[in-house]
């Protein structure tokens, strides 16, 4: 791991001290996970935690305000981790799974060197 998913790992953690096993909590985890996998996307959840509104309880809101528009009786709905992880790569403004980090993916021709 490079020093960006390190930062951000700890943030979140930090954010879940007090809350384990709850919503939140299992927001944290996910965004620990995108940023195993996207080292390029840990920079940006560092610096967006950073920022009280951008905490992990409030990208929690965020899932459950969906899960709310879903109900349609009882008190119970299901967030499929798609859903989840979409929301909050719109809340924290993530570039999708897969998309590589600016000038990244640059394609060149062995020729070039010639």
């Amino acid at each position: 791991m490079n020093e960006a998913q390190e930062k951000a790992i700890e943030m979140i953690e930090q954010q879940q001290k007090g809350i384990k096993l709850t919503a939140p909590w299992g927001v944290g985890e996910q965004l620990k996970d995108i940023c195993r996998r996207e080292p390029h996307n840990a920079e940006l959840i560092a610096q967006d935690l950073s920022v009280a509104d951008m905490s992990i309880v409030n990208a929690e809101k965020k899932i459950r305000e969906w899960a709310d528009k879903q109900k349609r009786s009882g008190n119970a709905v299901y967030v499929p981790m798609a859903v989840a992880e979409g929301i909050l790569r719109e809340f924290y403004g993530l570039k999708a799974a897969g998309e590589a980090a600016e000038g990244a993916g640059v394609i060149l021709a062995l020729e070039d060197f010639l």
